[in-house]
């Protein structure tokens, strides 16, 4: 069990969890998933974490096909700049490890902003907390969840 399963059974979200054989040497950990689960890729988010010009840390949540625009982060999160966090920081933040950061059940609770695209989906997939575990949920679930908000971020 995962602190984000953990986080999701604890308030209650309904959801399912789906595992595949991670790959080591996949590209893309979100396209992974996609293959793997034969998902559509426009259901599937991955979980970016970002450094704001306030040196506060943010969650983009954007669909694995697509790169996240730090000008449009910026623009959500009300400051004037965003870039990737270091890996580093990232993981002592949110307790994950790359390629398996999940938005749920992180050790501090970020900012975090979804994809405008979730809020039209009747469902999403995001990392469970571990490479090869996705979990699908409601985006509205998340979005409670997580205390997010729907942001164009792509």
């Amino acid at each position: 069990m995962t602190p984000a399963v953990t986080f999701a059974q604890k308030l209650n979200i309904p959801f399912t969890l789906h595992e595949y054989q991670h790959d080591a040497n996949a590209g893309s950990f979100g396209m992974e998933a996609v293959e793997k689960l034969n998902l559509n890729h426009t259901q599937v988010f991955k979980t970016l974490v970002a450094k704001l010009d306030t040196n506060q840390l943010a969650v983009a949540i954007v669909p694995v096909a697509m790169k996240l625009n730090f000008k449009q982060l910026a623009k959500a999160a009300k400051v004037k700049k965003a870039q990737m966090a270091e890996p580093n920081e990232v993981m002592r933040s949110t307790g994950y490890v790359l390629g398996g950061v999940s938005p749920l059940g992180q050790k501090k609770r970020l900012i975090t902003i979804i994809d405008e695209s979730a809020a039209s989906l009747e469902k999403m997939y995001v990392s469970a907390g571990r490479r090869g575990l996705e979990i699908e949920l409601k985006p509205k679930d998340l979005l409670t969840a997580t205390n997010g908000l729907f942001a164009t971020l792509t």
